[in-house]
């Protein structure tokens, strides 16, 4: 009997974002992603803090879609949850974060640890995303409304290097900040997205630009010498 010493081939790292509006057609492209049959996809509100309109609007964008949808709640007690994170996370095909404050989100996924079970997810495979504080979350830094009185800076998981600005059409103050910030050098170069607008990560790289609105797309802002340079990113509607 010959055994074969060639390594097996790592999953795909895959991250889906977009810049708002993480509706059922983005829920599909994330479902066609899985490359599974009926894949199972785990919607953490965390940022909203587990809040029941947000739980119920998930259901709903899923109901056309052959997917089996699942939330997982942040705060639990042991009694009802009898599971670990990383039993429930780490078992399905994809995992979508909610929009809402993102300094919030970060500060519970790190104290419950889940912050580490997701980066595992990522590493095997599952698919990733969300929009606003859902696209936030998954790159070193950004732009948030998650404190008073202005728009500022938050860290993020640091799966995806570089920073990130959501909603980027729809709210008058974020590009003047996010090219401040990058042309200051307080925000390292990074991608933009209107709402309606996402991006597919494979691995650490940029492999699609989508957009569910015409004219909605993303752009890559960076600097040099202080002079910001905006790209914009070709879409393809979905």
């Amino acid at each position: 009997m010959t055994t074969s010493n060639t390594p097996s081939p790592q999953p795909t790292r895959r991250i889906l974002i977009a810049g708002g509006g993480y509706n059922t057609t983005f829920l599909a492209y994330m479902a066609q992603l899985t490359g599974k049959v009926r894949p199972r996809i785990c919607y953490l509100p965390t940022a909203v803090g587990d809040h029941p309109d947000a739980i119920v609007g998930f259901y709903r964008a899923c109901e056309p879609l052959d997917v089996a949808p699942f939330v997982q709640k942040m705060f639990i007690e042991s009694l009802s949850q009898t599971r670990g994170f990383d039993e429930v996370l780490l078992s399905m095909d994809a995992i979508v974060a909610s929009g809402g404050n993102t300094l919030n989100q970060q500060a519970i996924w790190k104290a419950q640890g889940v912050d580490v079970v997701l980066r595992e997810a990522w590493e095997r495979g599952i698919v990733l995303g969300g929009a606003s504080a859902g696209s936030l979350c998954w790159f070193e830094e950004g732009t948030t409304d998650s404190r008073p009185k202005a728009l500022s800076i938050v860290q993020g998981l640091g799966f995806l290097p570089g920073s990130h600005s959501p909603h980027y059409d729809a709210e008058p103050g974020r590009r003047p900040l996010y090219h401040q910030l990058i042309g200051s050098g307080r925000m390292k170069a990074g991608y933009a997205c209107d709402n309606d607008a996402g991006i597919l990560f494979e691995g650490t790289d940029v492999a699609r630009v989508v957009a569910t609105r015409a004219g909605a797309t993303a752009y890559h802002v960076s600097a040099t010498d202080g002079q910001v340079s905006e790209r914009a990113l070709d879409a393809v509607l979905l």
